[in-house]
């Protein structure tokens, strides 16, 4: 979230994700892994964007069987409006999501439901924080209490991309979500040439050209139609990548890490892939 805290891409950043790409001991297993995507929609429209980038990307035959749940409304302390996304969370993901921002116990508790199979059957969960940590937190505590067997540190792996979407989290629940996960930090998915792909391009206007599914065609309409909607206004964040008529679905980064993803550096070749 938030591309004007966009990172800078230096020799330092390649290095430093070198050495922790190096070291990665645990990769998703598309048979047995489950895949959590939160989304903070405050105060920017890049998550609306991402949305439609993810369904495009779990409609691929690769990816088409992974299991998944996402989450909307997962914010932490920034101020701002929330961006309301349920229309295109609906169109998207059908069943599989959560609406934490109207209610967040609700939310929780469908996420636990949603992840009992694989946390009772050793698989691995994955939670790509396309925002803050506070809800991932909370699913971590409440996992420790309903599974107090398993460790934590190992079967979770919580992804993060942003500095400023660490610096708005609860610092209790960010603390938390560190000591008690696997948490990874990948170099700012608003940079292409870092170690990441880098998905904010103020200059690709041609989506409508690009994209032949209908459905597909159909989902990314209305995710540009909700971002232009909301971007800027009120007093939100404004996204000057989207308002110049580009794309910016940065947090897609972390998915594309978890997945493993390859030889996708940005918002062109992410088209020409998926």
């Amino acid at each position: 979230m938030n591309s004007k805290r966009l990172v800078s891409t230096s020799v330092l950043c390649i290095l430093l994700f070198s050495m922790m790409g190096g070291l990665r001991a645990q990769k998703f297993n598309l048979n047995q892994d489950f895949l959590l995507v939160h989304f903070d929609c405050k105060t920017d429209v890049d998550d609306v964007q991402t949305m439609a980038a993810l369904a495009t990307l779990l409609k691929n035959k690769i990816y088409q069987n992974v299991k998944y749940h996402t989450i909307t409304g997962t914010y932490g302390v920034q101020e701002g409006l929330y961006v309301p996304p349920n229309k295109l969370m609906r169109l998207a993901f059908k069943e599989n999501w959560s609406d934490a921002h109207n209610n967040q116990d609700q939310a929780l508790s469908e996420t636990l439901e949603k992840i009992k199979a694989t946390l009772t059957q050793n698989g691995d969960l994955w939670i790509a924080d396309a925002g803050q940590s506070d809800f991932s937190a909370r699913l971590v505590a409440a996992i420790q209490s309903n599974y107090p067997s398993l460790n934590t540190k190992k079967r979770i792996h919580i992804v993060q991309h942003s500095d400023w979407n660490e610096s708005v989290t609860v610092k209790q629940a960010l603390n938390y979500a560190k000591n008690n996960t696997d948490y990874i930090k990948i170099p700012d998915g608003n940079a292409t040439h870092n170690g990441t792909p880098g998905f904010r391009d103020p200059n690709f206007t041609i989506w409508n050209t690009t994209i032949t599914d209908p459905e597909l065609f159909k989902l990314w309409k209305l995710a540009i139609s909700i971002s232009n909607q909301y971007n800027g206004k009120d007093g939100r964040y404004l996204n000057e990548a989207i308002a110049s008529g580009g794309l910016d679905f940065s947090d897609l980064s972390e998915v594309c890490w978890i997945l493993d993803i390859q030889n996708v550096e940005d918002v062109d070749a992410f088209f020409k892939k998926f």
